[in-house]
């Protein structure tokens, strides 16, 4: 999108001013801006960015390879053409607590609208696999402590505090874990990889800020409704790896028919369209702008 007209500081209060409804929010993930602007077209509430999406499409594991330039770059890329607003994964910071503030001032500089923070040591690993380490509950606050200081530009900016604890050290430890972050300055608690919907009732019932539901597909968490988690009090539900799951089984079809057969010709039906790509980029305001500066009389 050529022209924006919300500022990031706008969809960051819009975002604030959504988190303090009874409304349960839904972020798909945006493998490219181009599906972000799919994800607002199809009427959700926002666009989740996610650092395992970036590691894979680079074709890392998801292990904490990707840098801070990578990682804010394609938020930049992803959050400038919709109107909604963007979280973004952002691992354990991208280093020490003074790194961390820095992760957070220039997100806010390239228009993000929150990104969450791991308790999770480096090399860090999928939340949903086995063998994770964390660092201690005090070293944590003080990257969150460290995020706030570094949102001071614009103190809407949303931090949220992910806990991959539930699976070590259970889940009263895990609660106990979440409400001295939200003391450090945390707005949001996300409990990775908790396993039922009593889990996330509980959760939410004990803490004092909204949390967040990671539902990935193939990991810990059953793929709980949007009903339910909503009845349990979860505010936000991130769909983190989807559209990129879709998108790879889609090409490994298409490739083996090509292979097989010679010709893409039976899958046209499940391509979009030239028209409908082009009306999904806003083709015909491009040509429109063009003929009006270069086909004009003085």
């Amino acid at each position: 999108m050529l022209f924006q007209y919300h500022s990031a500081f706008d969809k960051r209060r819009q975002f604030r001013a959504e988190l303090k409804t009874d409304r349960t929010l839904q972020f798909p993930g945006a493998i490219s801006p181009l599906t972000a602007i799919q994800i607002e077209k199809a009427g959700f509430d926002g666009v989740y960015i996610s650092g395992s999406v970036l590691s894979n499409d680079l074709g890392y594991p998801d292990i904490g390879l990707t840098t801070l330039s990578e990682v804010t770059q394609r938020g930049r890329q992803i959050a400038r053409v919709t109107h909604l607003p963007s979280i973004i994964d952002a691992d354990t910071g991208f280093g020490e607590p003074m790194n961390v503030a820095r992760t957070v001032s220039e997100m806010i500089e390239l228009g993000l609208c929150g990104c969450h923070l791991e308790d999770q040591m480096n090399p860090k690993r999928c939340g949903h696999l086995d063998g994770k380490a964390l660092v201690s509950t005090a070293e944590m606050l003080k990257k969150i402590n460290a995020a706030d200081q570094g949102r001071k530009m614009d103190p809407h900016f949303v931090i949220i505090a992910r806990t991959d604890s539930r699976a070590s050290e259970g889940l009263e430890a895990t609660i106990d874990r979440a409400k001295a972050y939200i003391d450090a300055g945390a707005d949001v608690i996300f409990p990775e990889a908790l396993t039922s919907l009593k889990e996330f009732e509980t959760f939410a019932q004990a803490v004092s800020v909204p949390i967040l539901a990671n539902m990935t597909e193939f990991g810990k968490s059953e793929l709980f409704s949007y009903q339910d988690l909503s009845q349990a009090g979860v505010k936000i539900i991130i769909y983190p790896v989807t559209l990129l799951r879709v998108a790879l089984k889609g090409t490994h079809d298409i490739l083996s028919i090509i292979k097989n057969t010679g010709s893409q010709n039976s899958m046209l039906g499940q391509m979009q369209t030239r028209k409908e790509l082009y009306e999904l980029t806003d083709y015909e305001m491009y040509n429109q702008l063009d003929q009006s500066i270069y086909n004009f009389k003085v």
